[in-house]
């Protein structure tokens, strides 16, 4: 019997299967829509997509570099337990390898694509790690850059990318280090956009400490106050982790160019799941 995409995408509807599981399941059973979905069910995949309602909000931050550049990578699962359990990190890690390879420009560019490894959908692939996990894993965000190119991941919990125009190792991996522990938002001054900068004068201005204030002495010292923030959010100004003598620009000098980085802290803006301890009880009652 013709397999047809119609129907492919019809059983993929119903059993939340990725494509090629089944179209695989379709052709077993000749084409019947309901054995099909309980191939599919025995195989513990049909069950996946009943995982993806669910809140994923812990997980992994890995990098991949090599000698031509290096991605960022965050994926998520549902709990703690399984964010520290080998199989996915195995996976975690695999897939920052293949975005460095397949270079996608979004995660549905890179779920759509095919597995250097395995040759199957990635999506799909992935569909049958979360029925062999049992939980739901979902590729959050990436980023990539070419060149030379560190990174520094701390307990899988924050990860940094930074890219240089020079390859300096123990160089970039300090300035890693220290953008891990400082969270700059930008390289430098340069890069904050004026609206940034409109708003923070906006809360200052309205701050009860500069109230009553002349308004020319209070736009003077809100201009020092917002100046101060700023530095405090860009790379190249602030005093360096290991020796708060001298700054990032003053660390660098010389010796090479930052273009650009990236920092990860996985589940920043996520949903936190909240347990319900009656119901946790519960659920440990019935097994």
């Amino acid at each position: 019997m013709n397999i047809t995409a119609q129907m492919v995408k019809e059983l993929r509807d119903k059993t939340g299967a990725g494509m090629m599981d089944a179209k695989k399941a379709l052709v077993e059973v000749d084409g019947d829509m309901e054995k099909a979905a309980e191939v599919l069910r025995q195989k513990g995949i049909a069950s996946a997509e009943k995982k993806m309602g669910r809140i994923a909000a812990e997980g992994r931050v890995e990098s991949y570099v090599d000698a031509n550049g290096g991605t960022l990578i965050e994926v998520n699962c549902e709990t703690d337990f399984v964010a520290k359990n080998d199989e996915f990190k195995t996976l975690v890690a695999n897939l920052a390898k293949h975005v460095n390879e397949l270079k996608p420009s979004s995660v549905e560019e890179f779920l759509s694509s095919t597995c250097p490894d395995c040759g199957k959908v990635i999506e799909d692939a992935l569909k049958e790690k979360i029925a062999s996990i049992g939980e739901k894993i979902t590729v959050r965000r990436f980023i990539s850059y070419e060149g030379a190119t560190a990174s520094y991941i701390h307990n899988g919990k924050i990860g940094v990318l930074l890219s240089a125009d020079k390859n300096d190792a123990e160089l970039l991996n300090d300035i890693c280090l220290h953008i891990a522990s400082s969270a700059p938002k930008f390289v430098s001054r340069e890069e904050i956009p004026q609206s940034v900068i409109d708003e923070e004068t906006r809360i200052e201005m309205g701050k009860e400490d500069l109230l009553k204030k002349p308004e020319n002495i209070r736009a003077k010292i809100v201009e020092g106050r917002v100046n101060k923030i700023m530095a405090e959010r860009c790379l190249l100004e602030q005093p360096f982790v290991k020796d708060p003598s001298q700054t990032i620009s003053q660390l660098i000098e010389g010796k090479l160019t930052i273009k650009a980085f990236t920092r990860y802290e996985l589940g920043e803006g996520l949903e936190k799941r909240q347990d319900n301890f009656a119901e946790e009880v519960m659920a440990q009652v019935k097994g």
